[in-house]
């Protein structure tokens, strides 16, 4: 019944690109950003990371198949735009650096993982359905998002149980929505667009 799924492939093809654009090299551009002492280009690259977290949390939602990590998976692929473009003083201060290759790979960069994630929401909303589903383990159209979940786990977490790893991701989804919370509620109002705090 699973082969039935037409678009496994791309399911698989969606999981290997969010682990070079949203995890691989951002990483490497943090690290040469901090060789180089870019301090703009660190500072926004560790809020990205912050932000894209989210994703990471909704992995270890999904190897416990829960239903929420649709919803989580969502507001990931829609939050890391925001935090890539959100911040008027870093953006300026990006602008304004003098031409650099880091800063070339660090705006195609940037651009192209917000059309990513974008395109990604779209692709995505079809399948929100799935935080509602009753059965969500038994509907091949949901359960098709958690293969690469529980190879990832399989690779990393060999011995661990499923619902222990879900577990985690719910304290973690507690946190960040705390974290998530505050800064809408009340930093946002003191600092507005500004990532240096006032």
């Amino acid at each position: 019944m699973e082969n039935e799924v037409w678009f496994r492939q791309l399911v698989w093809i969606d999981y290997r690109l969010a682990v070079l654009f949203l995890m691989i090299i951002p990483i490497i551009l943090l690290i040469w950003a901090y060789v180089q002492q870019t301090e703009a280009i660190q500072r926004l690259l560790m809020i990205y990371l912050r932000v894209s977290s989210l994703l990471a949390i909704t992995i270890y939602l999904m190897i416990a198949q829960y239903p929420v990590s649709f919803i989580s998976g969502l507001m990931g692929q829609i939050l890391i735009p925001i935090s890539l473009w959100f911040w008027v003083d870093l953006n300026d201060e990006i602008e304004y650096q003098p031409s650099s290759l880091l800063k070339l790979l660090f705006t195609s960069w940037r651009w192209a993982v917000t059309v990513y994630a974008i395109l990604g929401t779209i692709a995505f909303v079809p399948f929100l359905g799935c935080a509602f589903s009753s059965n969500v383990v038994k509907n091949p159209a949901c359960s098709v998002w958690f293969e690469a979940p529980l190879l990832f786990k399989d690779y990393f977490h060999h011995n661990t149980k499923p619902a222990f790893l879900g577990f985690l991701g719910i304290v973690g989804l507690a946190i960040y929505v705390l974290y998530l919370s505050y800064f809408v509620l009340i930093k946002l109002g003191k600092q507005g667009r500004s990532a240096t705090p006032q």
